[in-house]
């Protein structure tokens, strides 16, 4: 909703959907629409006023015995829909009823009756043009379908109410990040997609490879020309040896210029089809191999393994070692065999990297970022979060307003332990000292315990990752963890380990090979700062404010175990 919808914006203001300029005389003219958000939102001030709408049907019906129809039209704005009234004589009326057909019409905005739900409602005096819609084959019925059955059907399902809010809320967080890092002197990092480092070393990574497609095309290409045989090499290099000679004979005998020009250029092919044969003697069926039977990857695209990145924050930890406060919000990829609701094979992770900072000012960064991003959606996103308390949780806006106003909770690991095991609860995983905690911890401790989000620090080495500093204990790394009611874990981040030894020890430790992470031992070796940062998991924060139940609902795409459509 607009932040101010009694005034009434101007109409030029209200449409430009495209903008102005001189037209090229052989296109069709620009298209200036007005979007059904800016009407609702203005209501009947704009009574009178032409203007164009496109959107799709949601639902249509005829009255009068035919002689009108009324359309329930939405274009995506907001969640509303406009009442688009079309009488018989402007457009034959059965093809604009069926819920999913496009419309672009043009018409008067007027008051309706005053008994009417609607502010404003449009009188169409052209329809310009109509995508029409087989009903009978459409599968979104008018009726209520379940987020499951949607998945489905993921090319169609943003034109359902849910799917359309949660895409604006999608939207408004991400522009909320970016807003956040910007005011607060953030630089935004781009980090590539492709790797060849493990940031978590966990190895649950989908391998970018070309061998595969190399192999076919090198398969394909022996069939059609097999491979030369060692004596076809043979004789091609007596044919060089016999035009090298030549060439020495017209030398010596004191030939013309081009003569000798004329016997160079000979054996300068001769040499050429040596080279040739040479090459495609060495094509072999399959993937190629080394001696030892292990895939030989120094003949694929990138000359060594690489990888799609389970994270950027190595990459983006080089800027922040030389610009300061840093950040990157990408795709981010894990081949984890998983099927809960919670997992995906690809997601998107916001991950800022702050130099000059400890764990402290990692965990207020971090406070601050997600209070940020839940009073911009209550600001911004009143309309679609409204939509979220009434169909699928009633306690959606209460736990934005609360974990907005609320300071965070910050207690240790080893005292969160303790905390768990003295509430007697039976959790179905045990609680002890060294356990990762699960999301039923999680979730207790901010729902239960302290009714608030928690911040869980200092967690013991063994099941965080290298690069996490090792506290002076030798048991613990400082790391962080964000947990938030509805979610659990929210946000995981560390101090990362600046000291050149022990990051090294930590590698080793973790059966980690150094080779590949010699650059990042470089920015210990070269000026090596303190520095601090997180991740947060962007459809986990999607899920917390929206408190949909599935991860699958909330990324416009989802991919995971059998399931990569479009």
């Amino acid at each position: 909703m607009a932040e101010d919808a009694t005034t009434a914006p101007p109409t030029a203001e209200l449409a430009a959907a495209s903008i102005s300029s001189p037209s090229p005389s052989d296109l069709e003219p620009p298209t200036t629409r007005t979007r059904i958000r800016a009407i609702l939102d203005a209501g009947e001030s704009l009574a009178g006023q032409r203007v164009v709408v496109g959107g799709w049907v949601k639902t249509g019906r005829q009255q009068g015995k035919g002689e009108f129809a009324f359309l329930e039209v939405n274009d995506g704005s907001c969640q509303g829909n406009l009442q688009v009234m079309v009488d018989k004589d402007v457009h034959p009326l059965s093809p604009l009823t069926h819920t999913g057909t496009s419309v672009l019409v043009e018409g008067v905005l007027k008051k309706p009756p005053a008994e009417a739900k609607q502010r404003i409602e449009l009188k169409v005096e052209k329809v310009i043009e109509v995508g029409e819609v087989d009903a009978a084959a459409y599968p979104l019925p008018k009726t209520k379908i379940t987020l499951e059955t949607l998945r489905d059907f993921v090319h169609l399902r943003a034109r359902t109410n849910t799917i359309g809010a949660v895409a604006r809320i999608r939207h408004q967080l991400a522009y909320a990040t970016h807003t956040f890092f910007n005011e607060n002197d953030y630089l935004y990092i781009h980090t590539p997609i492709i790797t060849t480092s493990d940031c978590e070393g966990a190895g649950e990574m989908f391998q970018v490879t070309a061998l595969f497609s190399q192999a076919e095309k090198a398969d394909k290409e022996l069939k059609l020309n097999p491979s030369p045989l060692e004596a076809d090499v043979e004789a091609a290099k007596l044919v060089v040896k016999e035009k090298a000679n030549a060439v020495v004979q017209l030398k010596a005998a004191k030939a013309s210029k081009q003569e000798i020009t004329a016997a160079v250029s000979e054996l300068t092919k001769a040499k050429e089809n040596v080279l040739r044969l040479e090459e495609r003697s060495k094509l072999k069926p399959g993937i190629p191999r080394k001696d030892d039977g292990t895939i030989a990857f120094e003949t694929d695209f990138f000359r060594r393994q690489a990888f799609l990145t389970v994270s950027g924050q190595l990459q983006v930890e080089t800027y922040a070692c030389a610009l300061g406060s840093v950040y990157t919000f990408g795709p981010t990829f894990r081949a984890e065999n998983s099927h809960t609701s919670r997992h995906l094979a690809e997601f998107w992770m916001v991950e800022p990297e702050i130099a000059f900072a400890n764990l402290h000012d990692d965990m207020n960064c971090a406070e601050s970022y997600v209070q940020y991003l839940c009073k911009w959606l209550l600001k911004h996103c009143r309309e679609d979060m409204e939509f979220m308390v009434k169909h699928v949780d009633k306690t959606a806006i209460e736990r934005l307003e609360l974990v907005s106003s609320t300071p965070f909770e910050r207690i240790s690991y080893t005292k969160a332990v303790e905390i768990l095991e003295g509430t007697g609860k039976k959790f179905e995983n045990k609680v002890e000292w060294g356990i990762d905690l699960a999301s039923e911890h999680e979730r207790y401790l901010t729902e239960v315990i302290f009714k608030k989000p928690v911040i869980v620090y200092n967690y013991p080495k063994g099941i965080k990752a290298f690069y996490m500093r090792l506290n002076e204990d030798q048991k613990t790394v400082a790391a962080m963890d964000v947990l938030v009611p509805k979610v659990g874990e929210l946000i995981g981040g560390s101090q990362r380990e600046e000291r050149l030894d022990v990051l090294k020890q930590r590698i080793l430790d973790a059966d980690l090979p150094l080779e590949p992470y010699e650059w990042y031992l470089d920015l210990r070796r070269f000026g090596t700062v303190k520095h601090s940062g997180f991740g947060l998991g962007f459809e986990r924060m999607i899920l917390f404010a929206t408190g949909l139940e599935n991860i699958r609902d909330v990324i416009p795409f989802p991919r995971y175990p059998g399931r990569a459509d479009l």
